[in-house]
C-alpha cells in the first residue's frame, strides 16, 4: 500500500468507526477535566490549537508594543497566531551548526538584548525534539517573562530533566488536529497552569458551522477509502474529486481564527489517542530508531538521534540537497512525502532559512511499519548513490 506522510496518517478502521458511531455525550467536560488533572491548570477548549495560542496572548492583556519571542523555523500558524492576538512575533534563529530545530537559550539571551519589549516565550519542542528548557525558564525567571509550551508537536515528549512536556511553563497549548500526535481531525486547548491569570474573562466565542463540522466527521473515513485504493487508481480519482468539490477537511484554513468552541465529538476522540498515548509514542520511537540506524550519515543530525528515547517524534527529518528530486524519486516507489510542513517564516534567521531549504521531513505514524520504515530508508540511501 501506498505510504502517506500526511493525509489520515493516524487512522485505522477501528478509529474510524469509532468517529463514525460512538456516543460523545458529555465528552467536551470529561477532556477539561482530563487535561487540568494531567497539565495542573485551567483548561478552555478551542476548535484549533492557533486558537488556543491567540486565547493565551489575549489574556495576558500586554500592550500594544509587546514581543513574543518564537521559534524561527516553525510553522506560519505560529506567527499568524502572535500577530492575530494584537502583538509583535520575533523569531529566533536557530544555531548555525548542528541544530536541532529548537532555539538555544544563549540564542534567547542575546535577542532579548536587543529587545526590551519581549514578554513572552514560546517553545515548540520541534517535531518532538526536546529544548533546553532548563536554562530557558531559568532566564524567564530572571528576566520576569511568562513562558508557554507549545504542545502541538510534543504531547509525551519528555525534557533532560526528566519532566514531561507541559508541566513547566505559566501556559500550554495543544494541538489535536490531523496528522498531530493527539488526532482528532481539528481541535485545541489552552491550559492556564499560571493561577494569576486563571480568572480572566474570555472573549465571545462562535459556534463552528455545520459544513465544517460534516467535513471534519467524514474525513477519518474518506482518508482511509483513498489510502486503501490509492494503487488501484480509485484512490487518486477518489482524493481529486474530494479536493476539487472542497469536500476534504483542511488543517490550515485562513477563515478560522475566530475563537470556536470544541463539540463533543472531537473531545471523544481526543480522549481516545490520550488513551493509546504511550503505544503511539513507543511506535514512533522505534520508526525513528530504525531511520536512524539505517539512513546514510550524511543526511542525518547527531543531536535529533540522540533525543529519539524523550522525543515524540512526530516526524523523523533528514537533511538532503536536491530536496526535490529526492520527493519525486520517492514518488515513484509510492511513498509520498512531498509536504515539507515547516518552513523559515524570518528573513533575519539564516540558519533557519538554510534548514528550511534542506529539510525532509519521514513518516512514523502508526500507519507505517517497521518493514516500510526499513525501505524508505534503502530507497532514500540507494537514491544517495545515484550520479
Amino acid at each position: 500500500m501506498a505510504i502517506f506522510n500526511s493525509l489520515g496518517s493516524n487512522y485505522k478502521l477501528q478509529y474510524v468507526l469509532k468517529s463514525l458511531f460512538s456516543d460523545t455525550n458529555g465528552q467536551n467536560q470529561n477532556l477539561r477535566n482530563f487535561l487540568e488533572r494531567k497539565y495542573n491548570g485551567k483548561a478552555i477548549l478551542t476548535y484549533k490549537g492557533r486558537e488556543a495560542l491567540t486565547l493565551a496572548l489575549k489574556i495576558l492583556d500586554l500592550p500594544k508594543e509587546s514581543c513574543v519571542a518564537i521559534n524561527g523555523f516553525t510553522c506560519f500558524a505560529v506567527y499568524k497566531a502572535v500577530e492575530k492576538a494584537g502583538l509583535i512575533p520575533i523569531c529566533l534563529d536557530l544555531e548555525k551548526n548542528n541544530p536541532d530545530l529548537n532555539f538555544t537559550p544563549s540564542v534567547l539571551e542575546k535577542t532579548l538584548t536587543e529587545n526590551k519589549n519581549i514578554k513572552v516565550i514560546i517553545v515548540q519542542n520541534t517535531f518532538g525534539y526536546p529544548c533546553d528548557i532548563d536554562k530557558i525558564k531559568q532566564i524567564c525567571r530572571e528576566k520576569n517573562l511568562l513562558l508557554i509550551e507549545d504542545l502541538a508537536h510534543c504531547a509525551g515528549t519528555k525534557y533532560p530533566n526528566g519532566k514531561e512536556a507541559g508541566t513547566i511553563g505559566d501556559f500550554i497549548t495543544l494541538s489535536f488536529s490531523q496528522d498531530k500526535i493527539i488526532d482528532s481531525v481539528s481541535g485545541g486547548a489552552l491550559v492556564i497552569r499560571n493561577k494569576k491569570y486563571g480568572h480572566k474573562l474570555l472573549p465571545k466565542f462562535k459556534r463552528i458551522k455545520r459544513g465544517q463540522r460534516l467535513k471534519d466527521y467524514l474525513y477519518p473515513f474518506h482518508t482511509l477509502k483513498i489510502r486503501l485504493s490509492y494503487d488501484i487508481f480509485w484512490g487518486k480519482v477518489y482524493h481529486f474529486i474530494l479536493k476539487k468539490l472542497n469536500l476534504l477537511s483542511k488543517p490550515m484554513q485562513e477563515n478560522l481564527y475566530a475563537f470556536y468552541p470544541l463539540p463533543d465529538w472531537y473531545c471523544n476522540l481526543a480522549l481516545s489517542e490520550f488513551k493509546k498515548l504511550n503505544q503511539q509514542l513507543n511506535h514512533r520511537r522505534k520508526i525513528a530508531a530504525i531511520y536512524a540506524k539505517k539512513l546514510n550519515k550524511q543526511v542525518l543530525n547527531s543531536k535529533i538521534i540522540e533525543n529519539i528515547p524523550a522525543s515524540a517524534n512526530v516526524r523523523f527529518p533528514i537533511f538532503v540537497k536536491n530536496r526535490g528530486n529526492l520527493i519525486k524519486f520517492l514518488k515513484q516507489q509510492r511513498i509520498f512525502v512531498s509536504d515539507i510542513w515547516y518552513d523559515s517564516v524570518a528573513p533575519e534567521c539564516p540558519n533557519a532559512i538554510l534548514v528550511s531549504k534542506t529539510i525532509l521531513n519521514l513518516p512514523t505514524h502508526l500507519n507505517v511499519s517497521e518493514k516500510d520504515a526499513l525501505q524508505i530508508a534503502e530507497r532514500i540511501n540507494t537514491w544517495l548513490k545515484l550520479p
